[in-house]
């Protein structure tokens, strides 16, 4: 009895510490959707609860779709990982390559808690004044809010989650 009791408690103690990971990864994660006016000089304030997470300096770069993407240091660092594992015998990865390094700078966070979009990266993403940051689990997306709206448009939601029900979403 007392060894089964033992059994147990070493199972809640398990289960405990699954939770507390689990909160803290979703801690960790980017989440929400932001409105925010970018200024005339291409600065855009960041939510705090993002800036909480994306450190000293981080990365952003185009994105597809027409948005921009920011990753964390650490993520970035796994992005370009995964891109030098692509052959660069293949067209199609040496393009994708060039897309997402050669379109990506570092930025930091200014004392006001914006960051400063450089002109080719507003340009490629639309971005003039209106603009929507979105918390995309271990990324933002930053998107002109009229090209955000027209990309998500949730009339065919439920057609969507049957299609990603085959990817065991």
């Amino acid at each position: 009895m007392k060894k089964a009791l033992n059994q147990r408690l070493h199972f809640m103690q398990l289960t405990k510490e699954y939770d507390y990971e689990r909160r803290m990864a979703m801690m960790n994660m980017f989440m929400g959707e932001y409105n925010h006016t970018m200024d005339t000089k291409g600065r855009l304030i960041v939510p705090s609860k993002f800036r909480d997470l994306l450190g000293e300096e981080f990365v952003v770069t185009k994105g597809l779709d027409k948005c921009l993407f920011v990753f964390t240091e650490d993520k970035w660092n796994s992005v370009i990982e995964n891109i030098d594992t692509l052959p660069i015998t293949k067209s199609k990865a040496r393009q994708f390559s060039r897309f997402l390094i050669g379109g990506a700078t570092t930025c930091e966070i200014d004392k006001q808690g914006r960051i400063l979009i450089p002109q080719n990266l507003r340009e490629y993403a639309m971005l003039d004044k209106d603009a929507v940051l979105v918390g995309v689990g271990n990324r933002i997306e930053i998107w002109n809010k009229e090209a955000w709206n027209a990309a998500n448009d949730y009339d065919e939601i439920e057609e969507l989650a049957e299609d990603l029900d085959e990817l065991r979403f």
